[in-house]
């Protein structure tokens, strides 16, 4: 699952990059998102394989912050991104006669610098909370992606402002980025009920449908990985929450923006025929025809010089 995952993002961002009709502000977003998907499912998942290859379940004190912080940076990247797309969805189907002014390269790539900051701001404060703790070892943890707040239940510290900044954070990288989804969708699905065409009915319905079944997925595995996380202990329960919020989460993120969008679909296919030409290209048998004869070689009365 970890290979597929990381394949398949790959092999989204390098169709994007590839197909000049794909860079647009959509796309950008989406080939960056690919990218925070590969670190969100690589801060967690090899150390998990190697878990399981060495029969051992331990980390260091180090090791479990770490895995913190990573994980909090890519989760809240992928929040902001979810965010900034729903936005991306409502300039064009509300505004798309304004779209390319609104929807500027500057735009775009201030929204993936904020996204990256502020994302690197809050997981600089969970590994600061964290580290307030006495040192601690031989504890358990009831899963594997050393999740924030099963951490600061070990704190030694005020209870009380540990919950203050545990509200805080949720309110900041949890409400409001939901909320602006939310208010995008508010004004979109309005504006698409009105249009007179049903192919452009169809494509709009696609594009955001594709949109928010990554956002349903996101946000519906990690409330579970929250849930089940105040419970104690989680158990069975939040090994499988973890799971999917962690592995099976970004794998199927490309998969989902892929299926029913054909711009995506014929750039891969482009790519794919263009490595099996590379491949025959660079055959060792390639420039030889039937029965062992060459193939003819046109040539130009002008030669290239």
């Amino acid at each position: 699952m970890y290979l597929v995952t990381v394949l398949r993002n790959l092999l989204s961002i390098l169709a994007v990059s590839s197909d000049s009709h794909l860079h647009t502000p959509m796309y950008f977003f989406l080939s960056n998102l690919c990218w925070v998907d590969i670190g969100f499912t690589s801060a967690t998942v090899p150390k998990m394989i190697v878990d399981m290859g060495s029969h051992s379940r331990v980390i260091s004190y180090a090791g479990c912050l770490t895995r913190m912080s990573f994980l909090v940076l890519f989760a809240c990247i992928v929040g902001m991104f979810l965010t900034v797309m729903a936005y991306d969805c409502f300039v064009a189907i509300c505004h798309p006669l304004h779209y390319p002014v609104i929807v500027n390269p500057h735009l775009c790539v201030f929204f993936v610098l904020v996204s990256f900051f502020l994302s690197l701001l809050d997981s600089q404060l969970h590994s600061w909370i964290v580290l307030q703790f006495t040192f601690f070892n031989n504890v358990e943890i009831s899963n594997f992606v050393c999740d924030p707040s099963q951490l600061l239940k070990l704190a030694s510290s005020d209870s009380v402002i540990n919950s203050i900044f545990i509200y805080f954070d949720n309110t900041m990288f949890g409400f409001l980025p939901i909320s602006g989804i939310l208010l995008s969708y508010y004004k979109i699905v309005p504006s698409i009920l009105r249009i007179s065409s049903s192919d452009g009915k169809y494509k709009a319905f696609s594009a955001c449908g594709s949109h928010l079944a990554v956002v349903c997925l996101f946000y519906g595995t990690g409330i579970g990985v929250y849930l089940t996380s105040a419970v104690a202990p989680p158990l069975r329960n939040g090994v499988v929450a973890s799971v999917m919020y962690a592995v099976v989460t970004p794998m199927l993120n490309p998969f989902i923006y892929s299926l029913r969008n054909r711009d995506i679909q014929s750039a891969l296919w482009r790519v794919c025929s263009r490595t099996v030409e590379s491949h025959d290209l660079f055959h060792p048998f390639s420039c030889v025809g039937k029965k062992g004869q060459p193939h003819s070689i046109p040539t130009s009365a002008n030669p290239v010089p």
